[in-house]
């Protein structure tokens, strides 16, 4: 089959075209016919090289799968060949107590799709059976693949990590990210005021288009003080965090007193800093986030189908220029998400 692999660390430019043989699904998993594959971050850190993380080479990234089941183990009974599929990125262990709990991301040996096992930039993946979830038939294979990383990390920095409530102020940093664009969504969609942010005024109409009540170009104005005026000196409940350092100091800045801060990435750096003065008397929690639970993006595809969510896709690329893909989503020229077509 054709992939996209690397052999050795680096850049856009170690991605390479090859032949590999196709993987034979174990009596619990399915082998999926890819149509599809969306990039995440996470595929140019994996790419890059993470310290202290010793990612098996060669190496086949992508997270995000949309497609079709080609083959099925002898123990698989709930989908059949040919059957429509998105795929769950998260593969646990199915066994542990955070699992046999429905908390499959608290899994001591859990993995995504293309970070510690191959993944989706290939014309097959193999899966557990329990990783392929309904296809939502009113979406296109490349529409599809750009939900399930983005919308689930969301939702679970939102609903179940951060407790957003109904009528409250949410500050959504990066609007033209994947996650941040399916936040902006997932906070309309429980009823809060949604301030976001981008680089450009192009971007920021594109998110008042998603339903941002208001919005701040961070390269002319400062996020603290805008949140400041917007929210009359108050504040927001709650900060929707995965840049890292460089908007850290503004993301602490902008919370109301008792607000919460919800993080998942790092994009422009880890090393933050905190006073703990300012921690403790303005009793504010921070809140720690990682991808979320099958059973909630259970729940995100379901409005999906539905029509109530809708996932942003950038710009599309076929396989063969995966590297090209990389380089764009490096970047930061996109509003959503870059897809390959398989």
């Amino acid at each position: 089959m054709k992939v996209i692999l690397f052999r050795q660390h680096g850049g856009p430019e170690v991605l390479r075209n090859a032949d590999v043989p196709e993987p034979e699904p174990h009596p619990s998993e399915v082998l999926v016919r890819v149509r599809a594959c969306a990039l995440n971050h996470l595929d140019l850190w994996v790419r890059r090289g993470l310290p202290g993380v010793p990612i098996p080479l060669p190496h086949i990234p992508g997270s995000d799968v949309a497609g079709e089941i080609s083959r099925i183990g002898s123990e698989v009974t709930t989908v059949h060949v040919g059957q429509k599929v998105v795929l769950a990125p998260l593969v646990s262990c199915g066994k542990c107590a955070a699992c046999v709990a429905g908390l499959d991301n608290r899994c001591r040996q859990a993995t995504n799709l293309g970070y510690m096992i191959d993944g989706g930039c290939a014309e097959f993946v193999r899966v557990p059976e329990v990783n392929c979830l309904p296809y939502p038939e009113n979406l296109s294979f490349e529409e599809t693949a750009a939900v399930p990383l983005v919308f689930q990390t969301a939702w679970h920095m939102l609903v179940d990590r951060a407790q957003l409530q109904a009528g409250e102020d949410v500050l959504i940093l990066g609007a033209g990210s994947g996650v941040g664009s399916a936040a902006i969504q997932i906070a309309k969609f429980f009823g809060a005021r949604v301030i976001t942010t981008a680089g450009s005024d192009t971007k920021l109409q594109k998110a008042r288009q998603l339903g941002a009540d208001h919005v701040i170009n961070h390269k002319s104005q400062k996020i603290r003080d805008e949140v400041r005026r917007i929210t009359n000196k108050r504040g927001v409940d709650v900060v929707f965090e995965h840049v890292g350092t460089a908007t850290w100091d503004d993301s602490l800045a902008s919370l109301a007193l008792a607000g919460r801060l919800v993080t998942c990435g790092n994009t422009t750096g880890y090393d933050a800093k905190i006073d703990l003065r300012f921690l403790f008397s303005r009793q504010l929690s921070l809140l720690g986030s990682y991808m979320g639970t099958k059973s909630e993006l259970h729940s995100v595809m379901r409005l999906v189908a539905s029509g109530r969510f809708k996932p942003i896709v950038d710009r599309i690329f076929p396989l063969a220029a995966c590297a090209d893909a990389h380089a764009y989503l490096e970047s930061a020229s996109q509003f959503g998400k870059v897809v390959l077509a398989v």
